[in-house]
C-alpha cells in the first residue's frame, strides 16, 4: 500500500500540480544556482586561521580552522600554548595539510601545564617541494597569519552543571 501511495505522490509531482495538492513551480526561486566556482578571486588569495575556543582552559582540546592561498599546499601551526607534558620545548609547531581549495582543519590539545594567560596562535602558509632524485625538500613561505589565544585555569567544575 505505500509504494502504491509513494508511486501516486511522484506520478503528480512529474505531471503537474493537480487540484488536490498543490506544487509551486519555482521552488528554488530565490537561490542561485550553483554554476562553477562562485568565491570572488580576493577572498581565494586571503590568509585566515580561526581557533575554537578563543578561551580554552587548560587540558581542553581546540579546533584549528585554516585558510591559506591556493598557491600552498601545506600550513604550520605553531604556539607556546601547544607546549607537551615533560617537554623543554616552551614553543611546539604542529602540521596541517590543505585541499585543493587551501582550505584546512585539525585539533590541537592544550596540556593541562600550559602557562595561563595570553598566548599567540601563528600559521605560515607554506609551498613545500621535493627533490625525487636527492630527497631534499625546499619549503617556501606563502604567506602569514596570527591569532591572540587566552589560557585559563583548570576547573573540574566545568564537567559537572
Amino acid at each position: 500500500m505505500r509504494s502504491v501511495v509513494a508511486v501516486g505522490a511522484v506520478a503528480t509531482l512529474l505531471m503537474g500540480p493537480s487540484a488536490s495538492a498543490e506544487v509551486p513551480r519555482d521552488r528554488h526561486a530565490g537561490i542561485r544556482p550553483v554554476t562553477g566556482d562562485t568565491i570572488p578571486d580576493a577572498w581565494k588569495k586571503r590568509t585566515s586561521l580561526l581557533v575554537l575556543p578563543q578561551r580554552p582552559r587548560q587540558n581542553n582540546v581546540v579546533r584549528v580552522f585554516a585558510h591559506c592561498p591556493p598557491a600552498a599546499n601545506h600550513a604550520i601551526i605553531g604556539s607556546t600554548a601547544f607546549t607537551l607534558k615533560g617537554s623543554s620545548r616552551l614553543y611546539r609547531e604542529v602540521g596541517l595539510g590543505l585541499s585543493d581549495r587551501g582550505l584546512g582543519r585539525r585539533s590541537v590539545s592544550i596540556s593541562y601545564y600550559a602557562f595561563l594567560g595570553h598566548h599567540e596562535v601563528l600559521m605560515k602558509c607554506v609551498k613545500v617541494t621535493i627533490n625525487q632524485k636527492t630527497r631534499l625538500r625546499k619549503v617556501k613561505v606563502i604567506s602569514r597569519y596570527a591569532v591572540p589565544l587566552k589560557i585559563r585555569k583548570f576547573r573540574i567544575s566545568q564537567f559537572f552543571d
